[in-house]
């Protein structure tokens, strides 16, 4: 049987957008006038072969009914506000691994008083979410135990809401021994690259708990994943595996608490990594905030080349201005203040 998903697509911006709205010509995307869109991609999936056709949102009631009731049901979700942005324009998430190991920044900020000044710096310039990490995920990265872990970053966890009290708290573990001292510690957000699959106990430590949960996709684990990953179709394959997820989070309670990442980087060649971003508001169809994370990524080296520099803030702000021209909202981030910036004059051309 045949599987459809629908994209936004053909966006319009300010006071253009604003306009269209008003007549009736264009659908505001995830709840906000700023940005809408008139055409929509339909995926259909069949037999392992993807088909795809853009049309106008005028001609879907054209469309044969079995399809039509799927994609009117796709763009309720689509055009529906997103309530964790809380009427922001974006939402910046500012990188603290507790780490020796980590690809870009290991080892600089692993000490106590090294990352309350890295927390403190980062708010200052724009950071609305600190992530905080004990454990490396990187390509090849070796697994820790939970001990160590927790102990990398316990001391920062049980202070963070005390020196910090307006500021969100995520957690980037796999390990449900940092989950529940974090959850104790009022964390707000868990963010487990396994997507709660790594510890068997994760899942049954986070279900019931009313915090937000990081669905992220990652094709094998740290220690395989960019071995030789491969797909059908990686677009249509992580939204599946997206909606496998949500399913199973909305038996439990705040099941309304759902953050997707698509996972660039992780289990994902070039050509992948690409085509997430490329059309990455197909996953506006599913009905929940989206997070990405290009920050420093390997696929900025393999597209600039010797062109390449050491923080890749040029090719980091470049796929997060593109992303947020698609809709996307919450960026996982190393350079925070050149990243508000960036997002602080684009937004602002955008609205003219």
């Amino acid at each position: 049987m045949p599987k459809y998903y629908t994209r936004a697509c053909n966006f319009f911006y300010g006071e253009t957008s604003k306009n269209l709205i008003k007549k009736k010509l264009s659908l505001p995307l995830c709840g906000q006038t700023s940005i809408s869109f008139n055409q929509i991609e339909i995926f259909t999936r069949y037999k392992k072969k993807v088909y795809s056709k853009i049309i106008d949102i005028k001609n879907v009631k054209k469309l044969p009914s079995v399809i039509r009731k799927k994609i009117s049901s796709d763009i309720k979700k689509i055009i529906a506000q997103r309530k964790f942005l809380q009427n922001k324009n974006h939402i910046i998430m500012g990188v603290l691994n507790m780490t020796p190991d980590s690809f870009s920044d290991g080892g600089k900020f692993n000490s106590i008083k090294k990352a309350f000044q890295r927390i403190e710096e980062m708010k200052n310039s724009g950071a609305d979410i600190i992530d905080i990490g004990g454990e490396s995920t990187r390509p090849g990265s070796k697994i820790i135990s939970e001990k160590r872990e927790l102990e990398r970053v316990k001391k920062i966890i049980e202070k963070f809401k005390k020196k910090f009290p307006k500021t969100l708290l995520s957690i980037d573990t796999r390990k449900s021994l940092v989950m529940k001292f974090s959850i104790n510690n009022k964390t707000d957000i868990v963010n487990d690259v396994s997507c709660f699959k790594f510890d068997p106990k994760s899942f049954d430590t986070i279900k019931n708990k009313n915090l937000w949960k990081i669905v992220h996709h990652m094709q094998g684990t740290p220690q395989n994943m960019q071995i030789n990953p491969s797909y059908e179709h990686v677009l249509l394959d992580i939204y599946d595996f997206f909606e496998k997820e949500i399913k199973k989070l909305k038996k439990t309670k705040s099941n309304k608490k759902i953050i997707l990442d698509p996972g660039i980087g992780f289990g994902k060649k070039l050509k992948h990594n690409l085509m997430i971003l490329n059309k990455i508001s197909l996953f506006h169809s599913l009905g929940f905030p989206i997070l990405l994370g290009t920050s420093r990524k390997k696929f900025i080296n393999q597209i600039s080349g010797k062109y390449d520099t050491k923080e890749r803030v040029g090719g980091t702000l470049s796929s997060i201005i593109f992303s947020f021209s698609q809709g996307i909202k919450i960026f996982r981030v190393h350079n925070v203040e050149e990243v508000k910036q960036g997002l602080l004059v684009f937004e602002t051309l955008l609205n003219r």
